[in-house]
């Protein structure tokens, strides 16, 4: 469950970096308008929206079924993380698509963005200091664990 923990974190984080800070800039570049470039960076922020949300899932019950302490677990940053991604996407993209006070709305969801992106690391951060020891006894627990016959 440990591994999943990782894996989660990992992908969130570098989808959340990959996404914000090296496609959309990109786009913004390349593309003929930076209309056409604004419409293709809301549905990749939305995709990167559900991934942040499903990570965040997976984190938690991997998290939950590993019984961890409060120390060890990353679940404030994964709920930060998610709240902030959600409310990217419900309260300030439509701000944004509609172009109601452009500057605002687009540097506050660049704030919201870099806030979940830093969750987001600081839970890959946070897993990675505990790895070598959660790993060791997780495998002392697969090595425990009963086989059963069927």
């Amino acid at each position: 469950m440990f591994r999943l923990q990782v894996f989660a974190a990992a992908l969130w984080w570098g989808s959340a970096s990959a996404v914000g800070f090296w496609v959309v800039p990109l786009m913004f570049l390349h593309l003929d308008t930076p209309a056409v470039a604004g419409q293709m960076a809301a549905h990749l922020f939305t995709a990167q929206t559900w991934v942040a949300l499903v990570c965040g899932l997976l984190m938690l019950l991997a998290a939950r079924r590993q019984h961890q302490d409060a120390l060890r677990s990353p679940s404030l940053w994964t709920i930060a993380g998610m709240l902030v991604a959600l409310l990217l996407e419900v309260a300030v993209k439509p701000h944004i698509l509609a172009r109601d006070n452009m500057a605002m709305w687009h540097n506050l969801g660049s704030v919201f963005y870099v806030v979940q992106w830093a969750c987001a690391g600081k839970m890959l951060w946070q897993l990675s200091v505990h790895s070598p020891t959660l790993l060791a006894a997780e495998q002392s627990q697969t090595e425990q664990a009963p086989t059963s016959a069927a």
